[in-house]
């Protein structure tokens, strides 16, 4: 029996919109996202607009309630990346979405890490109680506009970053560390145009990472990678996954 430790590539993936697509989830930035349909949207979603402003609020509360982020399912890739876990090669998620579903499609929740945040839960602005979503989404079902935190009466949102909010400084110091530390970086679904997500991914490739971009558009990091890939994420990424783990098979 062999002394030497046999040594298993780290797989980082960065994920963005365009891994949930397929789950039904609509992208945000690309050619039909929902910025571009309908600027408006934005400022349900921007942080001086939203706690100056009831009426915003009020239409937050509705399109949370209207979100189809919450009664998505995984799709395929979000399968590929847990199976892939589960197969043994160390995989950390880092990810620009805040739908859950890669813990849903089975990742430990302690390796995916929510850049964004999570639209699963909510936060009081005031003192940082948290609860669930579906909670606050009933008590608006019974005629409640704009909920109030329980505990102090303060103003409640989904607890997502919010234009005009700050990363929490300890997820992304962690994101930071795992892209230094990766063997493997794909990105996947995201522009990566939205800093400082993106810079993660020129981070990896100067440590030495093998670069791998999945997005159906160009990116600004694609001349630093090792392979772009354009084809759709639904059945490219679990070939790409699972090719990766067969590889790591081959050498354990």
């Amino acid at each position: 029996m062999s002394s030497e430790t046999t040594h298993r590539p780290l797989v980082a993936i960065l994920s963005g919109a365009g891994i949930s697509t397929d789950s039904g989830i609509p992208d945000y930035r690309g050619p039909q996202g929902l910025w571009r349909r309908d600027p408006e949207a934005e400022k349900l979603v921007t942080y001086d607009i939203y706690m100056t402003d009831p009426e915003i609020r009020r239409r937050s509360w509705l399109m949370r309630r209207d979100s189809e982020a919450l009664r998505a399912r995984p799709n395929g890739a979000h399968e590929a990346v847990a199976r892939l876990e589960r197969s043994g090669v160390p995989v950390r998620v880092i990810t620009q979405n805040v739908d859950g579903l890669h813990q849903l499609a089975g990742m430990p929740a302690r390796k995916v890490l929510e850049l964004h945040g999570t639209a699963r839960a909510v936060e009081c602005t005031h003192c940082q109680a948290r609860s669930g979503m579906a909670e606050a989404l009933e008590r608006v079902a019974a005629g409640e506009a704009d909920p109030a935190c329980r505990e102090c009466g303060g103003i409640l949102k989904s607890a997502t970053v919010m234009f005009g909010e700050n990363l929490d400084p300890e997820v992304l110091t962690e994101a930071v560390a795992v892209a230094q530390a990766a063997d493997i970086f794909i990105a996947v679904g995201t522009s990566l145009q939205v800093q400082p997500a993106a810079s993660l991914a020129g981070m990896a490739a100067e440590h030495g990472a093998r670069l791998i971009i999945v997005n159906a558009e160009p990116t600004p990091y694609d001349e630093l990678a090792d392979e772009v890939i354009r084809e759709p994420i639904g059945t490219a990424l679990p070939a790409l996954l699972d090719q990766i783990g067969e590889g790591a098979r081959a050498t354990g």
